[in-house]
Formats: structure tokens, sequence, C-alpha cells
């Protein structure tokens, strides 16, 4: 299953904004293509991807599931249970929407606030009807436990792509005890689309350009595996995309990917990936690529 991942809709640290109407024309090719949800935060863009969500999701609410998330400060609005409590009705506001489907926690706290209270104050906002399901994202399995001591954690959120697999284990575990799992960075930031090189030049902004660690830390292996997937891609007839989300949501425990883009056309290219099956036999070999590296 995928999902549309509007983090790129915020504009900031992916380059010059587009204008609103094309965002918002790639959210609903997303919706035109099949996707019937749509994850966002109050972070990206200080609250501009909600707003331009809002306005794709008009006349077509009913009909789609709409997630988003609150981060702790300075960046969001915090973690502490009258903060979150205030972040959802900031996000209820701009999304123009009477509850959530999915609220999540972005990231842990680090300033020494108990998840337990942040999490008590998610179970509030659920008991309440503002929130449908509740979630975590970018937390370990220590954390999720805590949480689940109190309330199952409907999903986790949490970065997982071909090129990233470090928590295939907490992800599997997740799967086995009820967790949902949505994959974010499932097409690693465009390195598995095929179309980024040594000689890619980002545009002034967007983060992927300054970036020293990680996945474009060391380019020259992420795109070795890039070019072991490519005959792979060629025999199934589908782009480097598509195969990297199909294999991304055949792993255990992935309930569905996110994979977001400001253009139409690469949206409905990669709505298409959920209609690919991917055999045991062509996982087999997609592991082996990977695991060559």
């Amino acid at each position: 299953m995928i999902g549309f991942g509007a983090w790129e809709a915020g504009g900031e640290q992916w380059g010059p904004n587009e204008s609103e109407d094309v965002v918002i024309d790639a959210m609903r090719a997303a919706f035109d293509s099949g996707i019937d949800w749509i994850d966002t935060a109050e972070v990206y863009g200080q609250g501009t991807s909600e707003r331009l969500v809002a306005k794709a999701i008009a006349g077509r609410r009913d009909d789609l599931t709409v997630a988003t998330k609150v981060a702790p400060a300075s960046e969001g609005t915090g973690l502490r249970p009258e903060q979150i409590r205030a972040a959802c009705d900031g996000s209820l506001g701009r999304l123009g929407i009477e509850h959530i489907d999915l609220y999540q926690l972005h990231w842990p706290d680090e300033t020494g606030i108990p998840v337990e209270d942040s999490w008590g104050a998610m179970t509030e906002l659920q008991d309440a009807g503002k929130v449908r399901w509740i979630g975590v994202s970018n937390f370990d399995r220590d954390l999720i436990e805590r949480c689940r001591a109190i309330r199952q954690v409907d999903s986790l959120q949490q970065e997982f792509s071909m090129l990233n697999r470090e928590d295939a284990d907490l992800i599997r575990w997740c799967g086995e005890t009820g967790t949902g799992v949505v994959t974010y960075g499932p097409l690693a930031f465009g390195l598995l689309t095929g179309a980024i090189s040594k000689d890619t030049t980002f545009m002034p902004g967007d983060w992927r350009g300054t970036e020293r660690d990680g996945l474009f830390g060391n380019l020259d292996r992420s795109l070795a595996i890039v070019d072991r997937l490519r005959p792979v891609a060629d025999r199934l007839d589908c782009t480097l995309a598509q195969l990297a989300l199909a294999w991304n949501v055949h792993q255990p425990g992935v309930t569905s990917a996110i994979a977001g883009s400001r253009n139409a056309g690469h949206v409905r290219t990669n709505a298409e990936a959920g209609d690919l099956e991917l055999d045991e036999p062509t996982l087999k070999e997609l592991d082996s690529a990977l695991d060559e590296a």
C-alpha cells in the first residue's frame, strides 16, 4: 500500500517552493491514482503543508485517511500533555477537519518529558474523539513498549528503504505485536529513483546538497546498489522507484510506504507500485543484491 507524504509540500529543506497550485495538483493526482491516505506534520513548513493538504482534500474527506504529527519543542509545539492538546487543535484547524485519522508523536523528546505523559495525552485525545488512531515516529523498541504499557501503539512511522535497513528487526517486531508500520524515505530521498548521480547538483536550500552523513555521505555505495537493481527493474518492466516501493511494502511488518513528490507525474508512477507483485525468487534476488554492499 502506497501513501502520499506531504513533507515536500511544506517547501522548507527541499529547495525553492513550487506554487501552491502545483503542490495541490500533485496531491490530487495521488488521490486520482488510487492513493487514499496522506501524511503531513505541524513542522512541515511550519503549518504550510497542513494548509495545502486542507485544500487538496476538500470535497474528498470521507474517502481519505489523514495523518499528521506533533513534534517536540522547539521545532514543534512540544510534547507536554497541554502542548499536545494545543497542537492537535492547531492541526485540526489548519487541516479544516473534525478529527485526525492518525495522530503521531513525530520524534522522541530529549528534554526530560516522560514518554508516559506524552502518550497519556494522546490516549485522551483518542478518547475524546479528536483522533481515531495514535502512533509514534522515530521511536525505538523500549519507548514503544513503554507506550504499549498504557495503550496499544497503533502505528510506527520509521525511515526504511533498500539503502537503510537498520530497523528491519524493529519493524518485524512491530508487525508481530499488532503495531502497523508506515515507512518513510522508501525511495532514499531520490537515490532509488535512479535520477541522482555523482554529478547531480541540488537546488539551493535542498538538504540533500549539504548532507555529509548517511545515504548521501556514502554516495558511491548508494549508487552502486542502485546499479545492481537496474537489471531487475528492466526485467519486470517497471521503474527503479516502483521496484523500491514494491520491495518496501513486501518486507515483514511493513503496512504501507510513504512516497512524496511535488510532481504529479512522479506521483502517478509511484502509485502504480502498489500493484507490483514480487515473487519469492525476486525478493531473494533483491536481498542478495543489497547484502553485497
